[in-house]
């Protein structure tokens, strides 16, 4: 049951629209920086960093410095398959 507990955890962090978007963002474009998210979410980069640190807090994403940018990657092989997921099936839906 603590396994079922930390996975609607887990979800729940992930459910938040913003955070979501962020997720989808950067399956979209493989990896991202802070401010390609922010600026294809049309988000202040504030904000964007925020739900950042919680998505890194959790372990869902993880980050790297690649020259003078901090990259971003989904960690949680769970989330990414689902983040994937909504992804593909977003490009399917017209509109």
């Amino acid at each position: 049951m603590s396994k079922i507990i930390e996975l609607a955890s887990v979800l729940k962090v992930c459910g938040h629209p913003l955070r979501l978007q962020i997720l989808c963002a950067i399956v979209r474009n493989e990896e991202s920086c802070v401010s390609e998210l922010w600026s294809c979410l049309g988000q202040p980069q504030p904000v964007v960093s925020q739900h950042l640190a919680v998505l890194k807090k959790r372990g869902i994403v993880g980050s790297r410095v690649q020259g003078n940018k901090r990259v971003y990657s989904i960690t949680n092989p769970l989330i990414e398959d689902l983040v994937e997921g909504l992804v593909r099936e977003e490009a399917k839906t017209p509109g």
